[in-house]
């Protein structure tokens, strides 16, 4: 009796000692980038296209009929008001006369020359172009709706592709005060200050006309946001946990966009890791600078 129940106990500790043990709920932190909120000038633009071109253009017309008999000046050759380009032979039958110049009527750049030597011509026919490219100038049409946020000497910021990472300051110079009533737009006038006549005429330009500056407003990255405009969010990181916080944006520049509510300045919010988020998880932050 007494071997059967030492047996028992025996049998009663190794089941005892077989028992899973509950093992413990760990918590993983998950990692994450994140950049705190600063303050920032942001500029709100209206974004245009247009083409180049020069503040001063000329078309060259010869006085008198004849035949071309000698170009002075070629494609690019800097002229002054009154030189002359090209010379017509007025010779006619029975009569004898000097060549007649056909003279640059502003001082600037040939452009184009139109016309080869024996070329006959008339009083009607342009025979050259010339620029002057000292400054260059954008036409665009301005939406009735932004009239009353643009006025003369409004900084427009200017962009071509034959310099992808430089930006050309601008200023508006002249508003139409008329509205074309089938575009509902009026004719705006753009110019640049052009030293070493980089900027050249038929270029494509992109425009951004500057309607508004945002002084020290908080900012954050593109990549930060969730979801669609009214209902976005940011995950911002308090206590190190993740905080799913709604956020009104305001105006974009580039990538930063403007935060109206929400967020304030120095809070840090998520900009990568965003995918393994919800609200309330432990997160391991690695802050950035921007």
């Amino acid at each position: 009796m007494r071997k059967a129940n030492l047996i028992m106990i025996i049998m009663l500790l190794v089941l005892a000692g077989c028992r899973p043990k509950e093992q413990m709920k760990v918590s993983e932190s998950i990692p994450v980038k994140a950049i705190r909120v600063a303050l920032t000038d942001l500029n709100e633009t209206v974004d245009y296209i247009g083409n180049i071109r020069a503040q001063d253009e000329a078309l060259v017309y010869p006085k008198v009929s004849g035949k071309i008999s000698e170009k002075v000046k070629e494609d690019g050759a800097f002229v002054n008001k009154g030189d002359a380009i090209c010379y017509i032979d007025r010779d006619e039958v029975g009569l004898k006369f000097e060549r007649a110049p056909v003279e640059a009527p502003i001082a600037g750049v040939v452009g184009r020359v139109y016309v080869d030597i024996g070329a006959n011509v008339a009083p009607a026919t342009a025979v050259a172009l010339v620029v002057n490219m000292d400054k260059a100038k954008i036409d665009l049409a301005v939406p009735d709706k932004y009239l009353a946020r643009v006025s003369l000497g409004q900084v427009a910021k200017v962009f071509v592709d034959a310099y992808p990472d430089e930006e050309f300051g601008g200023r508006v110079v002249k508003i139409s005060p008329v509205v074309d009533p089938e575009t509902r737009a009026a004719p705006l006038e753009i110019s640049v200050e052009n030293p070493g006549h980089r900027l050249q005429s038929g270029m494509f330009a992109k425009v951004k006309l500057v309607v508004s500056v945002h002084k020290g407003v908080p900012v954050i990255l593109k990549e930060s946001l969730i979801g669609k405009e009214p209902n976005t969010y940011v995950y911002t990181v308090k206590g190190n946990k993740a905080v799913l916080t709604k956020v009104t944006l305001g105006v974009r520049q580039g990538p930063l966009y403007e935060v109206k509510e929400g967020i304030n300045d120095s809070d840090l919010v998520v900009v990568m890791g965003l995918e393994r988020l919800r609200d309330g998880v432990d997160v391991r932050v690695e802050e950035e600078t921007r």
